[in-house]
């Protein structure tokens, strides 16, 4: 019997391999990222390691960085010595880096590990999409890729929904364990399921990623692009960072507790005692996006892409700017909401927009280069929200001052994007 060129059935077994470990490795990740800023500051009274918000802050704006930034050489490795070997380091590093992080309690050991784990995310990342673009055709890619970024949501969405409240009540260091528990999971399925792709393999000089990397630079349209959209990464890297200390901190998420405690009852019939955490941050994030990306990717679909662009933003400035109205929990809740809306609105449009005004035959390249948004998002969310966070929260009370200005890195993001519809990209047109 023939095997249909599209469907679920279309797909071979190390397209499952590879979204199954895409799941287990991003649940793993976010399992982390949805407690490490509170970890971090808590005083070890409290089960954390007590470093000051400044400290903290040097550490969200680095690691996330370095994670963006390694694929562009890791990339280069795996095609020239193989996707398997690479994957071995990639889950080496990251079962030590999260085992080494759960140990650790000096300020630069937590960072030297947790820099050993972005290592093998880094690592990690090409190397999975690259084993799923070769699992895929022209006629099934749309609904692979989609399975694959419906898993890492999934990931995002169960295990800190799941596992680390489980795990944090004994103590943080179990979540940090459990990760690396993946990673040995996750070295396992290298060895025994995962299979080589079918492919040439390409020696790639590393000369031609500088060479790569020297193009795109130039083209100062493209940077500049690049800049005016960090603006939304920037309060998108928020969610890993102050506001999680906003809700451990400052937030009564009582509202919402009892809401939840009663579906729960009625349903099972039974007492509950469930909690609204910092962890839930992160699932209310990627369970927006598993419930209505699909219904958004539709509606968006219908219109042009740099518009859309400025209203994802828009909708993502517009949360921000709802959780400086009100420090009550629903009123964060609807600010979450809305914020991933614009995240959800946003994004995949940026992403067709890049292919678009990318260079004849270089698409490939500039979309490589894409993801820098996400580098000087993290950079400058993780080392400006720390102090920023110590002045407007810590010293002031004014928690609503702080969502005001990182509003306002939206509607600067949102204006620059307007500025550059009108006088780069329609300039451009007309000349043409």
């Amino acid at each position: 019997m023939n095997k249909p060129e599209s469907g679920i059935r279309s797909f071979p077994k190390n397209f499952w391999t590879a979204v199954v470990m895409e799941f287990f490795e991003r649940g793993a990740y976010y399992g982390v990222l949805s407690i490490l800023s509170v970890y971090l500051v808590l005083s070890p009274g409290q089960g954390g390691l007590g470093f000051s918000r400044e400290a903290a802050g040097a550490i969200m704006g680095t690691i996330p960085p370095l994670l963006y930034f390694l694929p562009l050489f890791a990339g280069a490795l795996a095609d020239r010595y193989g996707f398997r070997n690479m994957l071995m380091v990639a889950f080496s590093f990251l079962t030590a880096g999260y085992f080494l992080t759960g140990f650790m309690s000096s300020y630069r050991l937590v960072f030297a590990s947790l820099v050993v784990m972005a290592i093998g995310a880094g690592c990690f990342k090409p190397v999975i999409s690259g084993t799923i673009a070769h699992s895929t055709t022209e006629k099934n890619s749309s609904l692979g890729f989609g399975i694959f970024y419906w898993s890492i949501n999934l990931g995002a969405f169960l295990f800190p929904l799941l596992l680390v409240p489980v795990l944090k009540k004994e103590s943080y260091s179990y979540v940090f364990w459990m990760a690396a528990a993946v990673g040995v999971v996750l070295l396992l399925m290298n060895i025994f399921l995962y299979r080589e792709p079918v492919r040439v393999r390409e020696k790639v000089p590393f000369s031609k990623i500088f060479a790569d990397m020297a193009l795109v630079f130039r083209d100062w349209k493209f940077i500049l692009m690049i800049l005016i959209y960090s603006g939304f990464w920037i309060m998108y890297f928020q969610m890993y960072g102050t506001v999680l200390w906003y809700v451990n901190e400052y937030m009564d998420m009582t509202p919402v507790n009892n809401a939840v405690n009663g579906v729960i009852t009625w349903v099972t019939q039974k007492p509950s005692s469930w909690e609204f955490d910092v962890e839930h941050v992160t699932v209310l994030n990627a369970g927006v996006i598993i419930l209505l990306q699909l219904v958004v990717s539709r509606i968006v679909s219908r219109f042009r892409a740099l518009p859309t662009i400025i209203t994802g933003i828009g909708l993502g400035t517009a949360g921000m700017a709802i959780l400086a109205c009100s420090s009550h929990a629903w009123v964060f809740i609807a600010g979450c909401i809305v914020f991933t809306m614009g995240e959800m609105t946003a994004h995949p449009k940026f992403n067709s927009f890049v292919g678009l005004i990318a260079p004849s035959g270089k698409k490939a390249i500039y979309m490589g280069y894409s993801f820098f948004c996400s580098v000087i998002g993290s950079f400058v969310g993780g080392f400006a929200g720390a102090p920023l966070y110590r002045k407007f929260v810590d010293n002031m009370g004014r928690p609503d001052l702080l969502w005001l200005i990182f509003s306002g890195v939206g509607l600067l993001s949102m204006a620059g994007f307007i500025w550059y519809n009108r006088f780069i990209i329609k300039k451009g047109l007309t000349r043409s």
